[in-house]
């Protein structure tokens, strides 16, 4: 296949916002749907401004269509939709797996269900990457990439901390959901994300709204036990809003305590920070300041962008 050559790479929308970050690479991107734009068939769906480089194809189309490379991101699509909607040849086509999470049925031995040598498995994190099981199939890790908003900056002037987290009552105890109400006890928390409500919380907050809304909050509060490093978490940095969370999977190498937020084990440990910050402003956007610079020199959009045209040339030369 020529250098430099623009791809045609069927993939899912699984990660709205991460589908919406990767789309910058200049490439061209068809999303499988499903009448009724279910999860993981959503297409061009939601309030994000997809650009002209991001097409729908219904998934009894795909066989008929012409690509040049898939991109699974969810074991349905490839345990299911690979052997069912896609045509022979376009099974033996260059592939990545994009694998967003950790492995969820066991920390340090699950086996992850792609099992190719021919097939490169990208892994958010270098967490991630560390705890699974990928056997003898190729890896890398992107870590995540933003675009940093124009006209949101951190203001604070809110003595609250702000938790951003979808269905946090359905998911439980790995995204905690016990953790944020005990903490909410004694520190002033607003809960904002699909079906907060169920949670006590505010609601969901249009993605494109979302910077702007949370640019008023004194911190952003991250409960969660085990997952990847969140974009939300990524996103609130861009705009100077330091982090305070559990030191656990990816967060734990983002932030350091006392320079651009507090991470800790211990809940006593963030509950006396979270209250500082609330004490005393002025640290809170020094804090803030050094954390939207390690957003901007760790997860910049062009580092994103070039490690995926890397990653989409390694699969398709």
């Amino acid at each position: 296949m020529p250098a430099n050559r623009r791809l045609r790479i069927l993939t899912w929308h699984v990660h709205g916002n991460y589908l919406y970050y990767l789309t910058q690479v200049p490439h061209d991107f068809y999303l499988v749907t499903k009448p009724g734009h279910p999860p993981g068939y959503a297409g061009r769906n939601g309030t994000l401004p997809w650009g002209d480089n991001v097409h729908e194809v219904p998934v009894d189309a795909v066989a008929s269509q012409e690509f040049d490379v898939v991109l699974y991101q969810h074991r349905v699509h490839w345990d299911h939709d690979r052997q069912h909607a896609l045509s022979a040849a376009q099974q033996r086509l260059p592939r990545i797996y994009l694998e967003h999470d950790p492995p969820l049925d066991n920390p340090y031995e699950q086996k992850h269900w792609v099992d190719d040598r021919h097939t490169l498995l990208v892994h958010v994190t270098h967490f991630n990457e560390l705890v699974w099981d990928c056997g003898a199939t190729p890896t890398c890790v992107i870590e995540h990439g933003v675009l940093v908003p124009k006209d949101v900056q951190y203001s604070g002037e809110l003595e609250r901390g702000i938790v951003v987290v979808n269905h946090l009552a359905r998911r439980g105890r790995r995204l905690g959901a016990d953790l944020f109400e005990a903490m909410r006890e004694r520190v002033p928390l607003d809960l904002v994300g699909m079906d907060a409500a169920q949670s006590g919380g505010i609601g969901e907050i249009p993605n494109l709204e979302l910077a702007a809304f949370s640019a008023r909050y004194r911190f952003f509060f991250n409960p969660i036990r085990w997952t990847s490093l969140g974009l939300a978490i990524v996103e609130a940095m861009t705009i100077g809003m330091p982090v305070v969370g559990f030191a656990t999977t990816e967060l734990s190498t983002v932030v350091r305590n006392g320079e651009n937020g507090y991470v800790h084990t211990d809940r006593e440990v963030l509950v006396k920070a979270m209250q500082s910050l609330l004490r005393d402003p002025a640290h809170a956007r020094s804090l803030g300041y050094a954390a939207r610079r390690t957003a901007r020199e760790r997860f910049h959009i062009d580092r994103f962008v070039r490690d995926w045209l890397e990653a989409l040339s390694r699969v398709s030369s």
